[in-house]
């Protein structure tokens, strides 16, 4: 049995914020920059009493009603969050239990963001491929709102939130997900932080995040993140990279139907694109309603893709994620 994804499904939250909305609580950034800098119009966000475990719940439940699945089909569940509803218990234990899944069902949470997607497809296929299961659901669920301090302008306008439910099924025939290959950097896990709210103080890592050096009043979370160092990390990795997914993939770079990576910012994928040589045709990018969802964004451009008919049957795509952590990791799958 090879592991195959076999659909997706994603859910946004209800409330909006625009760029007319952000312009107008920052008077100095208008519409046109914010839209300019970041490719983003629109992000959405949680409500106050709505948590990862409601999103991932509710994606879920979209992917079973539209693809017919019965909950208690489901093998194995992975939750991906970096918003957990508690410390404890796992936000996954919450999802099982929503949704109905079975009582001898594995469930685990993996805490990941921007490279989560690929981890999360890399243990499901472990899982699938040593026999341990046939049917995984993978479920990505961040609401990094939560975390952001409401004067903190550089990242109101990236982040949005939102949950993404891929199932993940063993099928006869070739591997449809190959040349899987990760990397870590721990050095850099102060350039993003959550500073605050956790056991421990984010400044011992992080002396930057303190909100007094950034003039902000603290809020209880205030979610820091080093733009610049963000942006020359991913310039970084992600070229050589790719460059070993395809060596992993016995492929090629014009191998490759679609490139398709975590949509960080409009500014920083087409940095990635001009420097990878990648025709523009062939690179999706689609963050413009939803915002930078972390580790949803890779399964919600994809489930893009397949609804405006980039992405078909029998296509190879090559799938990126990078960022916080420092974490990245990236595959190939045959799609369908």
């Amino acid at each position: 049995m090879k592991a195959h994804i076999a659909s997706i499904a994603y859910h946004l939250p209800a409330a909006v914020l625009t760029n007319e909305d952000l312009a107008s609580e920052f008077p100095e950034w208008s519409v046109e920059k914010i839209s300019a800098k970041t490719g983003i119009s629109r992000r959405h966000i949680a409500a106050a009493d709505e948590f990862s475990s409601h999103l991932a719940i509710a994606a879920a439940r979209l992917l079973f009603d539209r693809e017919g699945i019965d909950p208690r089909s489901i093998d194995y569940l992975i939750v991906c969050t970096q918003s957990p509803d508690y410390y404890m218990p796992t936000t996954a234990c919450l999802v099982q239990e929503g949704l109905g899944l079975r009582t001898d069902a594995g469930a685990t949470d993996i805490t990941l963001g921007c490279s989560g997607y690929i981890y999360g497809l890399g243990l499901a296929k472990g899982l699938i491929e040593s026999g341990q299961a046939s049917t995984v659901l993978l479920v990505t669920a961040d609401t990094y709102s939560k975390f952001i301090n409401p004067l903190d302008k550089s990242v109101r306008t990236i982040f949005g939130d939102g949950a993404a439910a891929t199932l993940v099924r063993g099928v006869e025939g070739a591997d449809a997900l190959v040349g899987i290959t990760y990397g870590t950097n721990g050095a850099g896990g102060k350039n993003l932080i959550v500073p605050n709210g956790g056991l421990r103080a984010g400044t011992d890592i992080a002396p930057k995040a303190a909100v007094d050096q950034r003039d902000l009043v603290a809020t209880g979370h205030d979610l820091y993140m080093d733009g610049p160092e963000i942006f020359t990390f991913t310039l970084d990795v992600v070229p050589s990279t790719v460059d070993e997914v395809l060596r992993k993939a016995g492929l090629q770079k014009d191998d490759i139907d679609l490139y398709v990576f975590h949509q960080a910012n409009a500014f920083m994928l087409e940095h990635l694109r001009k420097k990878l040589e990648v025709p523009a045709e062939k690179f999706f990018v689609s963050l413009a309603e939803s915002g930078n969802t972390v580790s949803s964004t890779i399964p919600i451009a994809l489930a893009d893709a397949v609804e405006k008919g980039v992405l078909r049957p029998g296509m190879r795509v090559l799938l990126m994620g990078f960022g916080v952590g420092l974490s990245w990791g990236g595959l190939v799958a045959t799609w369908g």
